[in-house]
């Protein structure tokens, strides 16, 4: 189970064990972290999972490339969209996410 760092927008540091297959959004939700709200479950319909992924780190993890949806919906996330902005639920965990850091923004609604 790779382990990945959450920071809150208040700087504090939390691990996250993802399971591999699921998302971070689902692993989060699931752990009640405060930050990430999933609400459309996952769909990429609701921008509440906004994050930022340092653009290093998305290249080191070999995370997705930002499809047309997701790049639609971070337009209307509720913290500034940003050039590292993803949505959670879009970020699926494999070995490869592992020690990967996600900022959480100060608001998803």
């Amino acid at each position: 189970m790779p382990t990945i760092t959450l920071i809150h927008a208040d700087g504090r540091e939390q691990a996250l064990e993802l399971a591999v297959g699921s998302t971070i959004m689902h692993a989060a939700v699931a752990a009640g972290i405060d930050g990430i709200v999933g609400q459309c479950g996952g769909s990429a319909m609701c921008a509440t999972c906004h994050v930022y992924v340092p653009l290093d780190q998305v290249q080191a993890a070999s995370l997705p490339d930002v499809s047309a949806v997701e790049d639609a919906m971070l337009d209307s996330t509720a913290s500034e969209r940003r050039k590292e902005s993803r949505l959670s639920c879009q970020l699926q965990a494999t070995d490869g996410i592992e020690g990967l850091v996600v900022q959480l923004p100060d608001s998803q609604l």
